[in-house]
């Protein structure tokens, strides 16, 4: 971390632990440090006197027809693959995207809070917030993520064994 903002915000996030950090809520806490890092990266690249050099662009034709590229995202790893003809037009993409990488977590950290709120054949108090929370925690950009928090339309039902329809909670 070469920049000052970068180093602070480190500074902070470590400061935050006591041994191993288990909560999902943290990934974001470092994804941040991560992208602050990049913009203080970008803006020192970006003065360099270099980067108007005639040198800096190529121009050039398809040397491949297929290509696949990765990125890490703010919700996880993004998988490009893409095909193109030879004139340069894409024929072909296939996205890996980080929704599904995160999905069976997601799935599992729904079944903690279901494990928490669920007493009896009732739904607790409570149990929108958490759940909205955790979704949020895996995939901010989730088209629902972008409602206000504690606005996330929501519709939790509770079956018994039988299919019965023991509660429900809804949020539109």
């Amino acid at each position: 971390m070469l920049k000052p903002a970068a180093r602070e915000a480190r500074t902070e996030f470590r400061a935050l632990r006591r041994g191993v950090i288990l909560s999902s809520f943290h990934q974001h806490y470092a994804r941040l440090v991560e992208i602050l890092y990049s913009i203080e990266r970008i803006e020192q690249i970006l003065n360099e006197p270099d980067i108007l050099d005639k040198h800096v662009r190529a121009f050039a034709e398809p040397n491949r027809f297929e290509g696949i590229g990765v990125a890490e995202a703010p919700r996880g790893t993004l998988f490009h693959h893409y095909k193109i003809d030879r004139n340069g037009l894409i024929t072909s993409v296939n996205l890996l995207i980080a929704t599904g990488h995160n999905n069976l977590a997601m799935n599992r950290s729904v079944k903690q809070v279901a494990q928490h709120y669920v007493k009896s054949s009732h739904l607790q108090e409570g149990m929108l917030n958490r759940v909205e929370a955790v979704i949020r925690s895996f995939d901010p950009c989730l088209s629902c993520s972008t409602h206000a928090i504690g606005q996330m339309p929501l519709h939790i039902r509770l079956l018994g064994p039988d299919g019965e329809l023991l509660d429900e909670i809804k949020r539109n």
